[in-house]
């Protein structure tokens, strides 16, 4: 598990073909410390596996599923957010990360403000049943709170369902990846794993309040 707090940001300096899987070198720093063979790395949101290391970086192996679901990260050059999985006795700063990228969103604008730079995307079309006002979302393995979104129960109707809006300050442009975003971008995406919990719950009507389940507690309080 993660949280979407990002260690450091770490650079793609090699990636080729592994027998069908696509092996990745990324070098890196801070992450490097105390990693061992088999660790679970959260490489722009994306949980990846330790397959070699050594001091300078370390390498992972993406199956091609992994490849066609995730944003073009891939590749000699590329900068990318790194974590290291969270510990028992780690702090919790972010929100329940689960570095299983669900989607991948376009950024569609960004304008500056006073104090913060306002990014918009939209997220695929089924993705926007997760999206809510003031919700948790992990862009690119960022902890992010979702500011406005369209559609029902939605916080703006200038956006459609799928469509968001992400208020993101200098910090944070400056110790992710997330500063070197443009128009067209895309990122990965992960909702909130909590919200899809209760959406199958809701599904398979076990979060239904019926008559019979009112009543079970009055029985055993007799």
């Amino acid at each position: 598990m993660f949280t979407g707090i990002v260690e450091e940001i770490g650079t793609v300096v090699a990636a080729h073909d592994a027998g069908g899987d696509l092996r990745v070198r990324i070098e890196a720093e801070r992450v490097l410390d105390g990693l061992a063979m088999g660790d679970s790395v959260a490489v722009s949101g994306c949980c990846l596996t330790v397959v070699a290391h050594d001091d300078r970086g370390f390498e992972v192996e993406l199956s091609l599923e992994t490849v066609a679901k995730t944003a073009p990260r891939w590749h000699a050059g590329a900068r990318v957010n790194l974590e290291r999985a969270l510990a028992a006795d780690g702090r919790f700063g972010g929100h329940v990360v689960t570095g299983h990228v669900g989607g991948t969103g376009e950024v569609l604008a960004i304008d500056a403000q006073p104090g913060a730079f306002v990014v918009t995307m939209r997220a695929p079309d089924p993705f926007a049943r997760w999206l809510i006002p003031k919700g948790s979302l992990t862009v690119d393995g960022v902890s992010l709170t979702v500011v406005d979104v369209g559609g029902p129960a939605g916080s703006s109707e200038a956006l459609d369902a799928a469509t968001f809006t992400l208020w993101l300050i200098p910090h944070t442009l400056q110790v992710t990846t997330l500063g070197d975003l443009r128009p067209g971008d895309r990122v990965n995406l992960e909702a909130d794993v909590l919200a899809k919990h209760v959406e199958r719950l809701l599904a398979l009507g076990f979060l239904a309040a019926t008559p019979a389940a009112a009543g079970t507690g009055g029985d055993d309080a007799r």
